[in-house]
């Protein structure tokens, strides 16, 4: 793309990859999750190349700055070379302590409720002899 057009902030953040859907993005900076130099600014705002962007996701907190404009999503490797990722250190690491001990809700292996075997193994001697 050349850099004359004019490009939409939620647009190029969806064409890099940093929300899933373009209807995210827009939220996003409808709600105040996106900033450039502290101040909120808008999905419609036309992104330039310089442009220094703070933002919020769901799951963690970037600081970018553009390098070119990408109007279409591509493949993640591609993406990543429209921006410069600035995002302090210690966010980063945030970040890492997050997912390692993020909780998918399944039950730990060998912990918690009996299998189907300790089951019946419990059930056997649980039951009283004059039932057998």
């Amino acid at each position: 793309m050349q850099n004359t057009e004019k490009l939409r902030l939620d647009k190029y953040l969806w064409a890099i990859r940093i929300f899933k859907t373009r209807s995210q993005a827009a939220t996003a900076c409808d709600g105040g999750k996106v900033k450039m130099n502290g101040n909120n600014v808008k999905a419609a705002r036309s992104v330039g190349i310089g442009d220094k962007y703070e933002i919020r996701s769901e799951s963690r907190k970037w600081v970018i700055e553009v390098v070119s404009l990408l109007a279409n999503r591509v493949q993640y490797a591609e993406a990543i070379k429209h921006y410069v990722d600035l995002t302090p250190e210690e966010d980063q690491q945030a970040i890492q302590r997050t997912a390692s001990s993020f909780h998918t809700g399944k039950r730990p292996s060998k912990i918690g409720r009996p299998t189907k075997k300790e089951r019946r193994d419990l059930d056997g001697f649980m039951a009283p002899e004059d039932e057998e």
